[in-house]
């Protein structure tokens, strides 16, 4: 009986000139589920994409005819799906250039190449392939269910009562979750960060703890908007690289590593990075994501940055993740209380950590209770039935399995209000919402309140 062939998971297509260099990439690439076409130029490339779906495009760089920039700038203009990788020769600068910028290719390969390295960009571009594609399809489901609800919505209340507890707690969740998702790219980042939380148990769900830190700093020292928002949502993705890793790797603390769980540890910041290069949005974000486990004194990874060489951002979501990470149990063997994390940020201070912003760092957390809301007398905790139109939410709510529900600055309404209670009994749980009392409101929206009061008048 002839042995099951492994299924094939991607389409490629190799092209150059060489025939030598064309039989070194099959070889290398025998072993893995790919599906291989070779063109030995350009126009041969370009036909064969024309006859067949492919994913990844490798191409050399020097080609006579068509050469392999031009080749890749014509696979993002006519297939922009389609993954592009360039191999090029040192003295290729010129055409590695002219890839980058009119190709916007995924990454670019020096000859002569490591055979484990060519394979290991290949499988983490495919990743990224596949987390992108799934992203839109969710994306485009998002679109259909909301417009359904929008259809029902004018009979909503009559068939609320005839349809399934299963069916009112989805209606309601997509129907808060996307009004919100569209407010602004950085919640829509906070929504795509739970997607990443799927593969962790409860306690090690950091990012939204980790997100309220760097807020509450922001808010604290008034830094800008772009600021504050690169933050927020690099805090939310910052450990989108250990999405490859297995579940006895995710559940060990990073000191406890060693060997090849240690360097995997090591990659996570700049798989982070790479993962997020082609979502120009996101892209500050990630150089934050890559650059946060530097260390002050030049010791850290991926690249021994020191001082002030790490970007500020970086230094401060290094401060608020090992913050968090100390106490849920995954840096060291043990949960560190509050006071004892603080007390282990501050003796690393000038090691691991900026002074001057470590010292206003440890400011800001002693000033935030232990849910991490600042100590506001303008903020109230309510519970549902407690809720009155015109509050504010002063900090994100989530529903029990991680979903963000209603984002920080939302304004309540009766509706929603009464929307939130529906929910809230079909999911037979209750919460807890953090609101900023209507006397709290700004100048601004007391204006707005005021004119509305006169129209309903």
């Amino acid at each position: 009986m002839s042995m099951r062939e492994p299924e094939v998971v991607a389409t490629l297509l190799l092209v150059d000139d060489e025939v030598n260099i064309l039989n070194s990439l099959r070889r290398i690439l025998r072993s893995e589920p790919y599906r291989l076409f070779t063109a030995s130029g350009g126009e041969a490339a370009l036909a064969l994409l024309d006859q067949q779906p492919i994913d990844l495009v490798i191409s050399d760089a020097r080609m006579p005819g068509m050469d392999g920039a031009t080749l890749l700038a014509q696979v993002q203009q006519r297939w922009p799906e389609c993954l592009r990788i360039l191999l090029t020769g040192y003295a290729d600068i010129t055409t590695t250039v002219k890839a980058i910028n009119e190709g916007q290719i995924y990454r670019y390969i020096s000859k002569p190449w490591d055979d484990h390295e060519l394979r290991s960009i290949i499988h983490q571009a495919l990743a990224f392939q596949h987390s992108e594609r799934e992203r839109l399809r969710l994306e485009c489901l998002a679109r259909e269910q909301n417009e359904r609800l929008q259809e029902l919505n004018a009979t909503l209340e009559q068939r609320v009562h005839d349809r399934t507890a299963e069916l009112e707690q989805t209606a309601d969740m997509l129907d808060l979750a996307y009004v919100e998702l569209r407010r602004s790219y950085v919640t829509a980042t906070e929504v795509f960060a739970n997607l990443v939380n799927q593969r962790l148990t409860r306690e090690r769900q950091t990012n939204t703890q980790v997100i309220a830190v760097v807020k509450a700093y922001a808010e604290r020292y008034q830094l800008d908007d772009r600021t504050s928002n690169d933050l927020a949502m690099a805090a939310a993705l910052y450990n989108i690289g250990k999405l490859a890793w297995d579940d006895e790797l995710l559940g060990q603390p990073s000191d406890l590593l060693y060997k090849e769980g240690r360097a995997r540890y090591r990659q996570y910041p700049a798989l982070g990075e790479s993962l997020l290069m082609t979502l120009e949005p996101v892209q500050d974000a990630g150089r934050l994501i890559r650059h946060h486990q530097e260390r002050w004194d030049g010791n850290g990874f991926p690249d021994r940055l020191a001082g002030e060489a790490i970007p500020l951002g970086a230094r401060l979501l290094k401060l608020s993740v090992d913050f968090i990470e100390l106490q849920c149990g995954m840096i060291l063997d043990r949960k560190l209380t509050r006071d004892e994390a603080l007390l282990l940020i501050k003796k690393y201070t000038g090691r691991l950590y900026d002074p001057e912003l470590c010292s206003r760092f440890i400011e800001l957390c002693n000033s935030l209770t232990p849910d991490l809301v600042l100590t506001d007398v303008s903020i109230l905790a309510l519970d549902t039935r407690r809720l009155e139109p015109g509050m504010v939410l002063a900090r994100d709510l989530h529903a029990e399995n991680g979903m963000l529900l209603l984002n920080e600055g939302k304004s309540l309404t009766s509706a929603l209000i009464n929307k939130l209670m529906v929910f809230e009994a079909s999911e037979g749980g209750r919460y807890t919402l953090f609101v900023r009392k209507p006397e709290s409101q700004t100048p601004a929206q007391e204006g707005a309140q005021s004119d509305q009061n006169s129209v309903s008048g």
